[in-house]
């Protein structure tokens, strides 16, 4: 039996990557250091590979997303962005004036950049496979080469089509369609596959985790066609992962000589392999070890979970569930959390030390042995219950998820108490964290400065910001979230139940980084979490300042949350809480509240069969916590999901305003409502993409509200960015906003 590990973090343990990425983004590297500091990085997380486990890939360092990696690899370049110049059009294309649309990597927090396919045809462009398997065996490092599979891609990407209304984009749901583009982009692969074979590769690792998708016959008939043209050469392994395989059957006859599955996100792959078994000339590679959550496994239980598997092949590779990127990178650093939790934890790096304790505790090595029961044993203690909480959870009824009284009679009395002209205008809620924010949060982090002095800094800021709003001419203001770290993070401190970390940074997109909280325990609020904030900004202005708040659905699906519960019953303790901050607004004299919920497709399983059970929870988690007064309007704010395929459960949410992203998709998203019928909600409109530094004109932003108006009433419309904006610049954010302004005013003329 042999070890796999795939997915480590590329960030490094001091965020390496990010800061490579944004210095050369910012001219202080040149292109040379920059490839330099990314080879030393590389060399970095090969040493942690090599000394846990036996068989590990290349290919995985990817200068911004894997999927954009493999659009160049193929050839799928969008005519915008040719001609072709390397690094120019690779970061073009991820965040230029006219990027991909960023949307999210299966059921996880990861965004990736959808593949746009104007023709269908492609050609070898960047053999990025063959030259990291090069880099690492230049250094005398044996990797197995991995990148995504040709069926995955497709699946994932989008055909443009010119039509009478503009350009169509959509999925590529025609069989013949994906047959034809099936068959063209695997003679790209196959060059790969032998340009890999002839340098020397033995084995090839093909992430294909869109076989867990719900499939159509015809689908799995053409993944077993193209694979009869890619096998030969060399030995493909197939990764599958994030839940079962959706034709085990189908699965296990593909030609190939390895074949992946996740053990850890479902039931559906073990029982298959219990009830049909498992071909006697493939290798299993067994993902046993969560690649998603940071919670030591049951190691005495995985031993035992590897001795039945056993009995199926006798070529096992064990290995993690799931690529190891949702994790942070070490626990090394982290000790100031409880040592209960500490005992509790294992991030990436221990992931892999977990795969190499299970193999020296199959050989029957004592010491691992013993290691392993004393694992065992620490993680089976459990901590930070709360029965009050548990009691109040119980004792909800179905009236405490509902707003009592209808939509149509609540926007009369929000009207009325609000007088909001069309289209009015707003922000999603943060703005610019500068320099000068974070360093003055570090200086309070550190004791240099006191709360009273941290304290005057942020209630500067927020004046500042106050005023910047009423001079652009906004209609609804933010209070900026300057004191706030990350939407999900500042919660979490806030909250009772809830752990955060100081170094445990996972990437989302780019070099976009966050930390995810862990939650362990009961989940309770002790006192108000934003009411001083919001208070004081609402202070400064006539016009209404939202409260702003994250769901529970999204600190829930954006945490590592604790698996002796159900999901359900966690939600409604968050929700509980926030109830809590927005009653507490409510009596502060706070108009419009925002409980943003951009994690809610998110977490949604990813077959539809499982979607009902989800949804119905999600939608009673918020609505728990968005039961405010009729006159209070609440706001909810989604961005970068699959809008349209959710549209009927959000309809659900009983919100009074949506804000969502419609500038990277070019507001195709819009096409949703004209789906659902009697849709009365109103919509805010992100007309500027604050993922891109390109400054919008107004013709751009009016565009997609013409668009918005072939289907929705102008009266529904709100004028905002399509995010937050605390990841920009100054610089940018002002004409943009006074660009977005000045658009909402001519409209109002013209309506």
């Amino acid at each position: 039996m042999q070890t796999l590990a795939y997915g480590f973090p590329k960030l490094g343990k001091q965020r390496e990557f990010k800061r490579l990425l944004e210095s050369f983004w910012k001219g202080g590297l040149s292109e040379e250091e920059f490839y330099q500091g990314i080879e030393d990085l590389k060399l970095k997380r090969a040493e942690v590979y090599q000394a846990n486990v036996d068989l590990f890939p290349s290919n995985e360092v990817s200068l911004y997303d894997f999927i954009l990696d493999t659009a160049i690899m193929v050839g799928a370049i969008p005519g915008r962005f040719q001609p072709y110049q390397g690094l120019k059009t690779y970061f073009e294309m991820a965040k230029g004036k006219q990027a991909l649309e960023l949307t999210k990597w299966f059921n996880t927090n990861y965004h990736y950049l959808v593949p746009e396919i104007e023709k269908l045809e492609f050609s070898l462009l960047e053999n990025f496979p063959l030259k990291d398997f090069l880099f690492y065996q230049k250094h005398g490092i044996d990797t197995f080469p991995k990148f995504i599979g040709p069926f995955t891609f497709l699946k994932l990407a989008k055909l443009i089509k010119p039509s009478a209304e503009g350009i169509k984009v959509e999925k590529i749901n025609e069989p013949k369609v994906f047959e034809e583009a099936l068959e063209r982009l695997n003679l790209v692969y196959q060059e790969v596959l032998k340009s890999l074979a002839k340098a020397g590769a033995k084995t090839v690792l093909i992430e294909e985790p869109g076989l867990v998708m719900d499939l159509e016959p015809w689908e799995w008939s053409l993944v077993k066609k193209s694979y009869e043209a890619l096998s030969g050469d060399i030995d493909l392994w197939i990764l599958t992962y994030y839940d079962s395989v959706s034709d085990y059957s189908s699965f296990i006859e593909l030609p190939v000589k390895g074949l992946g599955m996740d053990l850890v996100s479902n039931q559906e792959n073990l029982a298959n392999l219990k009830v049909v078994g498992f071909p006697k000339d493939k290798v299993l590679i067994a993902g046993i070890i969560n690649g998603r959550q940071v919670w030591k496994a049951k190691l005495e239980d995985k031993l035992r979970e590897v001795e039945n598997l056993l009995q199926f092949t006798q070529d096992l590779v064990i290995a993690n569930s799931c690529p190891l990127f949702h994790l942070p990178v070490s626990l090394v650093g982290e000790d100031h959390l409880p040592a209960e939790l500490t005992n509790k934890l294992s991030f990436a790096e221990e992931k892999l030390e977990e795969l190499k304790l299970i193999k020296r505790g199959l050989e029957g090595d004592q010491e691992a042995l013993n290691l392993i029961a004393d694992i065992q044993r620490k993680v089976q203690i459990s901590f930070g219950q709360k029965e009050e909480i548990n009691k109040r959870v119980s004792q909800l009824t179905e009236e405490d998820f509902t707003r009592g009284i209808p939509y149509s009679e609540r926007i009369k009395l929000q009207q009325k108490r609000l007088k909001l002209p069309l289209f009015p205008t707003t922000t999603i809620g943060s703005f610019p964290q500068t320099e000068e924010v974070r360093a003055a949060r570090a200086k309070f982090n550190k004791g240099e400065i006191s709360f009273e002095e941290y304290q005057r800094f942020i209630k500067q800021k927020i004046a500042e910001v106050i005023k910047l709003q009423e001079d652009l001419g906004l209609d609804v203001l933010v209070h900026g979230e300057f004191e706030r770290t990350d939407m999900v993070e500042f919660f979490a401190q806030k909250l009772e139940g809830i752990a955060t970390t100081k170094q445990g940074w996972v990437l989302s997109y780019g070099s976009r980084v966050y930390r995810p909280p862990i939650i362990f325990g009961d989940v309770w609020r002790k006192a108000p979490m934003t009411l001083e904030e919001i208070n004081y900004a609402q202070s400064l202005t006539s016009k209404p300042v939202k409260g702003m708040l994250t769901g529970p659905v999204t600190i829930l699906n954006w945490s590592f949350y604790r698996e002796d519960l159900p999901k359900e019953q966690i939600a409604y303790q968050i929700a509980l809480a926030l109830l809590d901050e927005v009653k507490d607004l409510e009596r502060a004299g706070i108009k419009i509240i925002q409980i943003d919920e951009p994690a809610f497709r998110e977490g949604a399983p990813i077959k539809r069969k499982d979607w009902d059970q989800y949804f119905s929870w999600a939608i009673k988690a918020f609505r728990l916590c968005a039961k405010a007064n009729p006159e209070t309007q609440i706001h909810t704010h989604m961005c970068y999901s699959e809008f349209n395929e959710i549209i009927s459960y959000i309809a659900q949410m009983d919100f009074d305003v949506i804000s969502i992203e419609a500038s990277r998709s070019k507001g195709e998203i819009i096409e949703a409502f004209e789906t659902f019928p009697g849709w009365d909600r109103q919509v805010g409109l992100g007309v500027y993409d604050i993922h891109s530094p390109n400054l919008p004109t107004k013709e751009e932003m009016k565009e997609i509200v013409r668009r918005a108006l072939r289907i929705l009433p102008k009266e529904l419309l709100w004028i905002n960015p399509d995010c937050g904006l605390k990841t920009r610049r100054w610089e940018e954010v002002i004409p943009a906003l006074r660009n977005l302004v000045e658009v909402a005013k001519e409209l109002r003329q013209q309506f």
